[in-house]
Order: C-alpha cells, then sequence, then structure tokens
C-alpha cells in the first residue's frame, strides 16, 4: 500500500480533498467492540465518464481491525446539467470494517486515482480518522450471571378464543356439509348407473393379471392372491357362498353342492387356491408351469359358469 502511494505521489497530481467519512452502521454514541463502521469518502458534483481505481485493504485486514466488506460505489443524488454539458453525481464510496480490541484506531488515508472523460489523471487523498474503541464495562466485584428470561406470557381470555372456536366450528360444518353432498351425489349415480354383471367384473380383474412379469419370486404373492380373491368374490355372487371367509378346504367343500360344475374344473381350480396357499402362507415358489396355468384356469372357471347362469335366467323368466 505505501508502495502505492509513493508512486501516485511522483507520476500524478495529489489533490488533498477533504478528511475521509467514518459512519456507524448501527449508530450510538461511542464505537463498541465488534461494532460495524462504513470508512470511505464523499465526492460532489462528479461528471459522467470519470473513472475511479480504488486502493486495496484486503491484506491489511486483521485480527484486530477485519474488513466486513470491500469497496461499494453508491450515487446519492444527480444533478440534471445544462444541454451538451455532462451530468453531475454525488457518489460515496465506502468499507465497511469492524474493530475487535479496545482502543484508539488510525485508520489508513484514502488515495483514489480518478481519470477524466478528458483523460486527465490526478490522485484525490483523503485524510485518515481516528477512532476510539471502547468496551462495556464489568464490576466484577459484583457482577452476577442471570440465565436469558423467558417471554413473558399472558393468560388466554374467553373473548380472545371465541373466534377461533368459532373457526373451527364453522370449518368442521363445512366439511361435513361436503362429505354429504359428495355421498348423496355417489349414491345418485350409483342408482342410475346399472351394476356389471359379476362375471364381467371378475374377469375385467382378472385381465389385470395378464403378463409374465408378475411371476417374479417377489411378485407371486400378489400374483396369486389377485386371482384368488377375484375368485371368491365371483363365487360369492354367482353361487350364494361366503368365500371370502372361507378356507380353501371349505370352499371347495361347499363347491360339492354346484351341480352345474364340472369336476375336472373344480378339481383344476382347488389345485389353484393349493397353490396360491403355499405361496402366500409356506414361501412356495411356483414353477413356471404352474404361473402359466393359474390364470387360465380362473378364466376358464368364471367363463363356464357363467354360462350355465346365462341359460338358467330365460327358464326363470318363463316361469314368471
Amino acid at each position: 500500500m505505501k508502495g502505492l502511494m509513493l508512486i501516485l505521489a511522483v507520476l500524478l497530481d495529489v489533490v488533498p480533498a477533504g478528511k475521509a467519512v467514518l459512519r456507524q452502521l448501527q449508530p450510538r454514541d461511542s464505537i463498541l467492540i465488534a461494532d460495524q463502521l462504513e470508512y470511505g469518502f464523499q465526492l460532489d458534483s462528479v461528471p459522467d465518464g470519470t473513472a475511479l481505481a480504488l486502493p486495496d485493504f484486503s491484506k491489511a485486514s486483521n485480527d484486530t481491525l477485519v474488513l466486513v466488506r470491500g469497496w461499494q460505489l453508491d450515487t446519492l443524488s444527480t444533478l440534471q446539467a445544462r444541454r451538451r454539458e455532462p451530468q453531475l453525481r454525488s457518489i460515496r464510496g465506502s468499507i465497511v470494517v469492524a474493530p475487535f480490541e479496545e482502543g484508539t484506531y488510525r485508520l489508513p488515508d484514502l488515495p483514489v486515482l480518478r481519470r477524466s472523460a478528458a483523460g486527465q489523471v490526478d490522485t484525490l487523498l483523503f485524510e485518515a480518522l481516528e477512532m476510539e474503541v471502547k468496551t462495556m464495562p464489568v464490576d466484577t466485584a459484583t457482577f452476577v450471571i442471570h440465565d436469558i428470561k423467558g417471554q413473558m406470557g399472558y393468560p388466554l381470555t374467553f373473548k380472545e378464543l371465541l373466534p377461533w372456536i368459532g373457526g373451527v366450528l364453522l370449518l368442521a360444518a363445512l366439511v361435513a356439509l361436503a362429505v354429504w353432498l359428495v355421498r348423496r351425489r355417489r349414491a345418485a349415480a350409483e342408482g342410475l348407473k346399472p351394476k356389471d354383471p359379476a362375471y364381467i367384473v371378475a374377469l375385467r380383474e382378472l385381465d389385470k393379471w395378464r403378463g409374465d412379469k408378475f411371476w417374479a419370486p417377489d411378485k407371486q404373492k400378489t400374483f396369486y392372491s389377485g386371482i384368488t380373491d377375484t375368485l371368491k368374490t365371483y363365487i360369492e355372487d354367482r353361487f350364494g357362498i361366503d368365500a371370502p371367509e372361507m378356507t380353501t378346504a371349505e370352499l371347495f367343500a361347499a363347491l360339492k353342492e354346484a351341480e352345474d360344475l364340472p369336476e375336472e374344473l373344480r378339481e383344476q381350480t382347488r389345485e389353484l387356491f393349493e397353490c396360491a396357499d403355499f405361496v402366500k402362507f409356506a414361501k412356495h415358489l411356483a414353477s413356471e408351469e404352474e404361473n402359466a396355468r393359474a390364470l387360465p384356469t380362473a378364466v376358464r372357471f368364471v367363463t363356464s359358469t357363467y354360462q350355465t347362469a346365462l341359460e338358467e335366467e330365460p327358464k326363470e323368466s318363463d316361469e314368471l
């Protein structure tokens, strides 16, 4: 820094520009340790096109005086110039420093290299300032450390709670009304919409399990559960048997009473359910042959039994 100032003094005209500016970012009647201060200069009537070169204070920072922020130039005001004359501005340049030790500090001079629009170069030298940094006096004889006090609380009154209570009750009423309207609309829609036959619903559900991607060991349990649950729901609707609550043995004991169910199809379906039980409860890993046979057996069971139901419908209508 001293070398730079010496070169400027030799090569350029040094123009005394008054004292530098020292301003606290948090104004108070004294400067305390760790206060941040803005140190810099102010130039008035600076024509447009003027260039300024500012000194580097980054290496001058130390443990006692820390550079918090580097140079910053701000335009304070602008004076409208006459025709064909450049505008004039008031400019403030500053850095931010913070002292961390009590005592007297002499801040460095501020040499500012100025080059006008016409190419004239000179150095503006702002005179350094001193600052006195103090610390808070502590009486060690009577000083006692206290805990930080918590926030003072006041009891709530019913008048203060009343708007909140009203808001909660209103919100609950709106939610109840919305739920009632949704259920009413859903019930009306279900009443108008014809219900699909059980075999259509079953075939639609079974179609979701097509493809060998469900044959992977980590997906077999889901695969067999989906097929057998769909068949149980269909059997309950088609044969009037409480299939979802029955074990495999109980289910096929009840299906023996179904006269329109071929014995061969019943046995194939029973083997499907037994394989599903092994996969779900005994950690059995089904073979590719068992996997390939599972879905066709379930589809054949539905298509064979629903056809007999269709044949029985004309007979019932004739009797009526």
